[in-house]
């Protein structure tokens, strides 16, 4: 075994032996090395999130032709340090009557939930926090911690407004789980398993191609389950109070913050593992490192987009972005997982090549998206618009524009 071959279990045995040599027993050392493995994990996480800011910032700047950050070091790269040293200043306030134990935890529990996400994702074919068998469950299981820490802030808060902006985050993280968690029954039919790495592996030819409307559901209602632009109702610059964390200052509202983009790039490494096929690449397999940094490019090209998607869209109506999941996406995925289930058998059945049935699925795909989009239209077209002219008072309106009121004319 070597650190180009195992780089993981090669630091683990190195760590393991060193520990060994001053009398600590081989269980002691592995558990000690499983708490080191942990915490570099969610340090190097959180860490990471100075850089996705600042990239964040400098993409959106240059989308909206401005510069972005430019002042503080070469290119602005030193703006977010100055930015988390500002926040570690600022005064903590906790409001008069608040709950004191589910307003200090919500926070903490919202980064948790998206760090506890990077434990069963597989950096590369020997990189990974835990093999788990049921991984993707476990990921479905540990995303809904975000919500309720959300719940938790609004109740915990004190505050009505915070309440408020707490239960119609929780309305919509809740709605677009429901298609979400729908799309990603496809990679299990196909793979045939729960476990991460063992996704990865089965992907010969990328679910992307195989399945672009499951991926395509899946990236959108991971986004509105970050709550970013479009969907960005949850604590919209546009309200009258920020939503669920009004009432949060200093380094707990920090966290809220950080948990916000590292949620982000955390969907776009789903994205890369279910879809593009994670780690997998030329020579990936026998190295490591190479695998990993395939899976880091497939991410940075998914977290570009959706940066791109949120300087270019605008935001919907709370109404438009729940019709959009319970109207569209949800009965779409329905169709969808059902056909595939179909046809996939079928074509197994028949003995079709692996290409063969990839080329019938995408055009399948293709299809259902032109055929919703065109019922979607034809309802919108349907719909006549709200008449709000009879709220108003009546303006008498000469008949034509030489009669004039009560001229006989």
């Amino acid at each position: 075994m070597t650190f180009w071959s195992d780089p993981d279990g090669f630091l683990a045995n190195w760590l393991i032996h060193l520990l060994a040599g001053i009398g600590i027993p081989a269980g002691v050392a592995q558990a000690i090395g499983f708490a080191l493995g942990a915490a570099i994990l969610a340090t190097g996480s959180l860490l990471f999130v100075l850089f996705l800011i600042w990239l964040e910032r400098k993409m959106i700047g240059r989308v909206q032709d401005r510069l972005g950050p430019n002042r503080l070091g070469p290119w602005g790269i030193f703006q977010p340090i100055a930015d988390m040293l500002k926040i570690f200043t600022k005064e903590y306030i906790t409001p008069a009557g608040a709950d004191k134990v589910p307003y200090n935890l919500a926070p903490i529990l919202t980064v948790a939930a998206v760090l506890m996400v990077w434990a069963v994702v597989p950096l590369a074919i020997t990189v990974y926090g835990v093999n788990l068998n049921v991984g993707l469950l476990y990921i479905i299981a540990v995303g809904s911690l975000g919500e309720m820490g959300i719940l938790m802030a609004g109740w915990g808060s004190n505050n009505k407004y915070a309440l408020l902006g707490a239960f119609r985050a929780a309305a919509q993280l809740i709605s677009y789980e429901v298609p979400m968690v729908l799309s990603l029954l496809i990679p299990v039919m196909l793979s045939g398993s729960l476990n991460m790495n063992q996704i990865v592996m089965q992907q010969d030819i990328w679910y992307v191609l195989y399945t672009p409307l499951a991926a395509l559901i899946f990236l959108i209602t991971s986004i509105a389950e970050v709550g970013r632009a479009p969907f960005d109702l949850t604590e919209a610059e546009s309200e009258l109070v920020a939503g669920f964390n009004i009432e949060y200052s200093g380094l707990k509202f920090g966290m809220f913050f950080v948990a916000d983009f590292l949620h982000s790039f955390t969907i776009s490494l789903l994205v890369s593992v279910i879809f593009l096929g994670g780690w997998r690449g030329p020579g990936a397999e026998t190295y490591p490192l190479l695998g990993f940094v395939y899976l880091m490019i497939k991410t940075s090209l998914v977290n570009s987009f959706i940066i791109i998607e949120r300087a270019s869209l605008p935001r919907f109506r709370i109404d438009q972005m729940m019709d959009f999941t319970w109207k569209v996406l949800t009965p779409v995925i329905l169709i969808l997982v059902v056909i595939t289930a179909l046809l996939e058998k079928t074509l197994v059945m028949a003995g079709a090549l692996a290409w063969v049935r990839t080329g019938i699925m995408f055009v399948l795909n293709i299809a259902i998206l032109l055929i919703a989009d065109t019922v979607v239209r034809g309802h919108l077209a349907r719909r006549p618009r709200p008449d709000v002219r009879g709220k108003e008072r009546p303006v008498a309106r000469p008949e034509n524009f030489f009669s004039q009121p009560g001229s006989g004319a």
